[in-house]
């Protein structure tokens, strides 16, 4: 039986999307660039796969699926071993099939702490190319052959500065790959905040609606005059910006100069 994993808010391992494609990538034999590329379905098929190979169906699969139907096929072959594993949690495919950003990610991160919680790493033998027909692969980049001119080769450089230009190159450029996924989740994040202020803010709006709507009758008199007052109720730094200037513009009285 798996082991469920039902929140990863407090004790999620801290990887960027970057790392998190890669995980999927190194896993499967894949060429994935980003998130998104996950709203199919199918890697998820596949993973699963290698936990527990007789609960996961893989030729009803379409690892070459382009169109939102075919992933949807894909997301109910997951859900159904799913089930019959008793996994606890729910597929929000149609949100997921849309390959929005937040969504995927949400649920990548989800995946990769259930799959690293449940994997024996006994799986050194899964020909993950073979067994989904050589499927999913992006083509490599045919390059026609250039000619080269000759170049001369420079003296060597003595050994010690070379060692240490290189070891400032790597530090640099592992420095750079911190930061920019650090960069990439703090995106993340913002975008996440983003959809929450607005989906609150769609809530207050239907509610002064609906206050708005009852406002003539005298049985809700008292009760929506309370609920307008928090509503409208400001702080100091939040309220409502005030017009600069009402009605006509006033003109300063100028005293002409006399000629």
């Amino acid at each position: 039986m798996p082991i469920n994993v039902t929140s990863t808010s407090n004790n999620m391992d801290t990887l960027s999307r970057n790392e998190l494609v890669g995980f999927i990538n190194d896993t499967l034999v894949l060429n994935y660039k980003k998130v998104e590329q996950m709203c199919t379905g199918a890697a998820y098929c596949q993973m699963l796969h290698i936990l527990w190979p007789e609960k996961v169906p893989l030729k009803k699969v379409k690892f070459g699926a382009k169109l939102e139907h075919a992933y949807i096929d894909n997301w109910k072959v997951l859900q159904e071993a799913f089930k019959r594993l008793h996994i606890e949690k729910d597929i929000p495919i149609q949100r997921l099939v849309k390959g929005r950003f937040q969504d995927n990610f949400e649920f990548l991160q989800w995946f990769y702490k259930f799959f690293t919680i449940n994997d024996s790493g006994d799986h050194d033998g899964y020909d993950a190319v073979a067994l989904r027909g050589g499927a999913g692969n992006a083509p490599a980049p045919t390059r026609s052959p250039v000619k080269r001119a000759p170049v001369k080769k420079p003296a060597p450089a003595p050994a010690a500065v070379s060692n240490v230009k290189k070891s400032g190159s790597n530090q640099n450029s592992a420095e750079l790959k911190r930061l920019q996924g650090e960069v990439a989740d703090l995106n993340a994040a913002i975008e996440g905040l983003e959809k929450e202020r607005d989906f609150y803010f769609s809530k207050l709006r239907d509610i002064e609606v609906i206050c708005q709507e009852k406002e003539g009758d005298e049985l809700y008199t008292d009760f929506i005059a309370g609920i307008i007052e928090v509503l409208y109720a400001t702080e100091e730094g939040f309220g409502p910006a005030e017009d600069e200037v009402e009605g006509e513009p006033e003109i300063e009285d100028v005293e002409q100069e006399e000629y």
